[in-house]
C-alpha cells in the first residue's frame, strides 16, 4: 500500500524531532559535564567537553562512598518492592473480587493516599520513627516507603485484575482451593505484566528519591546514593563535574532496570486502563 509523503507526516516528523531533542537534551548535558573538569565546567558547561575525563567518576566513587550507598539503596529499594507487590497484589485482588460496601469504601481510602501529599504528614511520622527507634535503619525506610506506594500500588493492580476473567480463580476455588493458594497459585503469574509495571514504577521513585533518606537517614551509615550526592554541593562552592560524574553512576542500576522491563510498563498499563 502507497502511502503519500504529505505536509502533515512531515509536521508530526518534526514534532517528533522536538521532543526526542527535549527529552535527550538533559541526558547529554548530563554526561558531558559528568566528562569535564570544574573550570572547563565554568567557563562551557553545554559545549563538548574538549579534554574528556573519567577521573570524575573515580573521585565521585571515592569520595562519596559509593559502594556503601549503592548497597543501601539496593537493599532498600528491593525490600521495599518485595513488601509492595506481595501486600498490594492481594490487596488488589481482595478488592477487586469482594463486590462489597468494605471493598469498595477500602478502595476509596487507597484511592485518597494517591492523592493526598505525603509531604502533610512528614512531621508526625518523623516522629513515630523516632518514638519507634527506626531513625537511621533500613526497617524505618522500608515500612515508610511501603506505606507511602502502597496505594499506588494497589490502584495499578486492581484495575489489572478486574480486567482478568475470573473463571481462573473461580475453577481453583471449586476444585478446593482457598483465596490464598488460588491467589498465588493462579491469578498472581497472571499479573506478570502489571507487576513489572509496579516495580519499574515503584523501583524509580524509591531509588532517586532524596528527601526522605536525608531527613530519616542524613548522617548515618545507611545514607543512600542521592543523600551522598549531596555531599558535593556546599553553600558556596559545588563540584559540579563530581555531582554530575556521581549522578551518572547512581542512573546506571535503574536504567538497566527498566531496560529489561520497559515492555511491561506499557503492557500494564494499557491491560489496566483497558479494563
Amino acid at each position: 500500500m502507497n502511502v503519500r509523503y504529505g505536509a502533515r507526516t512531515l509536521g508530526l516528523e518534526l514534532v517528533m524531532i522536538v521532543v526526542a531533542v527535549a527529552f535527550l537534551f538533559p541526558v547529554y548535558a548530563l554526561v558531558t559535564l559528568s566528562l569535564k573538569g570544574q573550570r572547563e565546567v565554568a567557563e562551557s558547561p553545554l559545549a563538548p567537553p574538549a579534554d574528556p575525563t573519567a577521573d570524575n567518576f573515580a573521585n565521585a566513587w571515592t569520595r562519596a562512598e559509593l559502594g556503601p550507598a549503592l548497597l543501601n539503596s539496593t537493599v532498600i529499594t528491593i525490600a521495599s518492592l518485595v513488601a509492595l507487590i506481595a501486600l498490594g497484589s492481594f490487596a488488589a485482588y481482595f478488592l477487586s473480587r469482594r463486590a462489597s460496601r468494605l471493598g469498595y469504601g477500602l478502595y476509596v481510602l487507597f484511592l485518597l493516599g494517591i492523592v493526598l501529599p505525603f509531604q502533610l504528614g512528614m512531621i508526625p511520622l518523623f516522629k513515630l520513627v523516632d518514638g519507634a527507634g527506626l531513625l537511621g535503619t533500613y526497617q524505618g525506610m522500608i515500612l515508610f516507603y511501603t506505606g507511602i506506594q502502597l496505594p499506588f500500588t494497589v490502584f495499578l493492580y486492581t484495575g489489572f485484575i478486574r480486567a482478568l476473567p475470573a473463571d481462573y480463580a473461580n475453577a481453583a476455588l471449586i476444585d478446593g482451593a482457598g483465596h490464598f493458594r488460588a491467589f498465588t497459585q493462579v491469578v498472581f503469574p497472571l499479573l506478570r505484566p502489571i507487576t513489572g509495571t509496579v516495580l519499574i514504577l515503584n523501583a524509580v521513585f524509591i531509588w532517586n528519591d532524596f528527601f526522605t533518606p536525608l531527613l530519616y537517614l542524613g548522617g548515618s551509615a545507611r545514607e543512600t546514593v542521592p543523600v551522598r550526592i549531596f555531599a558535593f554541593v556546599g553553600q558556596y562552592v559545588s563540584d559540579n563535574g563530581l555531582v554530575f560524574a556521581g549522578l551518572v553512576l547512581a542512573a546506571l542500576p535503574i536504567l538497566a532496570v527498566f531496560l529489561v522491563l520497559q515492555r511491561y510498563v506499557i503492557k500494564g498499563f494499557a491491560s489496566g486502563l483497558k479494563g
